[in-house]
This record gives C-alpha cells, sequence and structure tokens, in this order.
C-alpha cells in the first residue's frame, strides 16, 4: 500500500490518496475539499480512485465527496451511522464554516467496527472511536501498519469535543482503548498536522498523560 497526504481547504485538512501497489486502485480518504487537486494528484500516481472514505461527519473531511462521487461513479464509505445528523447538515456547516454551499448527503454505506474495506488488494479494518463526533471511525491499514485516524488524535494533542455530542471521556476511551493498542509502532495519519506513531504519543502528548 502507498499513500499520498494531500491538505485541502483553508483548514488545511489532511486527505490521503491509498492504493495498492498490485493493481493502482484506490481511494480518497476525507476529501474535504479542493476537488481539482485531488484528482490531479490520482492521475499524477496513475490511480483509479474506486471509493471514497468517511471518518467522521464534519464539512472540512466531506464536503467535496458527493460531488467526486457523481463525478467518478464510486460509492461513499463511512462513517459510522451516528453522524448521521452531521452529513445531513452539511449546508448548515458550509455556511457557518465559510466553506462554498454542500448539498446533504448520505454514504452508499455505513461502516461499523469490525468491518473491512478492501481497496484492491489492501485490507483497511475499521474501528469506531466516538468522542470527537459520535459516529467517529478510523482506518487501520495492519499490513501496512498506518491507521487513518482523523481527528481523534494528533501530534501532541487530540481532538475538540466541544461541538454537538462531542465526549471527552468517550474520546479519551477511544484512545487508549482503540488506538493504543495497535502498537507503538504504528504511523497514523491525522486529520490535520504532520503524521506521528502511537508510540511517540503515547510518551510525549500531554493529553494522554
Amino acid at each position: 500500500m502507498h499513500y499520498r497526504i494531500l491538505p485541502v481547504t483553508a483548514f488545511q485538512q489532511n486527505c490521503s490518496l491509498i492504493w495498492c501497489d498490485a493493481t493502482r486502485h484506490g481511494a480518497l480518504v476525507d476529501p474535504g475539499g479542493d476537488e481539482e487537486l485531488l484528482l490531479a494528484a490520482a492521475e499524477r500516481e496513475g490511480v483509479t480512485i474506486e471509493r471514497l472514505l468517511l471518518t467522521h461527519g464534519h464539512v472540512d473531511h466531506v464536503a467535496a465527496a458527493g460531488d467526486l462521487a457523481r463525478r467518478l461513479g464510486v460509492p461513499i464509505e463511512g462513517p459510522h451511522e451516528d453522524d448521521r445528523f452531521w452529513l445531513e447538515a452539511l449546508p448548515q456547516q458550509s455556511a457557518h464554516f465559510g466553506f462554498p454551499h454542500a448539498d446533504a448527503f448520505l454514504p452508499d454505506r455505513w461502516l461499523q467496527e469490525g468491518d473491512v474495506v478492501s481497496i484492491g488488494q489492501v485490507k483497511l479494518e475499521v474501528l469506531h472511536c466516538p468522542g470527537h463526533t459520535p459516529g467517529h471511525i478510523i482506518l487501520f491499514a495492519r499490513a501496512a501498519q498506518v491507521a487513518f485516524v482523523g481527528d481523534v488524535l494528533f501530534h501532541g494533542s487530540i481532538g475538540r469535543t466541544d461541538f454537538p455530542r462531542g465526549d471527552h471521556a468517550a474520546l479519551l476511551d477511544s484512545i487508549r482503548h482503540k488506538l493504543l493498542p495497535l502498537g507503538d509502532d504504528i504511523t497514523f495519519v491525522p486529520g490535520h498536522g504532520p503524521v506521528s506513531t502511537f508510540g511517540e504519543e503515547r510518551r510525549s502528548n500531554p493529553f494522554l498523560r
């Protein structure tokens, strides 16, 4: 598996283009905007995008998903259904945060704890990690030892919980009981900022002490 991190929108949200080396089939994780940039990156890498994957329903992570799905004729998968209310409120979210208008949509497939998403020969395991939002999921590529964690955990910080239905205790529980047990050597790609490892955050993240 290969991946490229593509920061998009004024929020510099990390959209990830991931693909299978053998088939060149790929996916975009959290396409929050800048559609042409994302499509150009896929073309540059010779990747055929076959699905769009969402970790949660906040506008900076999903705003381009509906249009891209229509343009490419591919399904949207994720997040967990507990984030339905965020996706249904996309027009209000986009107006509130100064994004171009985004129509509400629902995914073709909600993702649950224990689901597996296949991209060519790549397998992504789904873990439900509520706290930042109630329906937040993460995607774990076990063979590559990489996790795409959205806004659950950052280098030196953790996700906000002051949005509707955020839950600080649930967020810490998700990190401590879902993410960290995957192993100290696991690299994770956060929704914003630089990559890190779970071991580095276990040792130095002030919110986890």
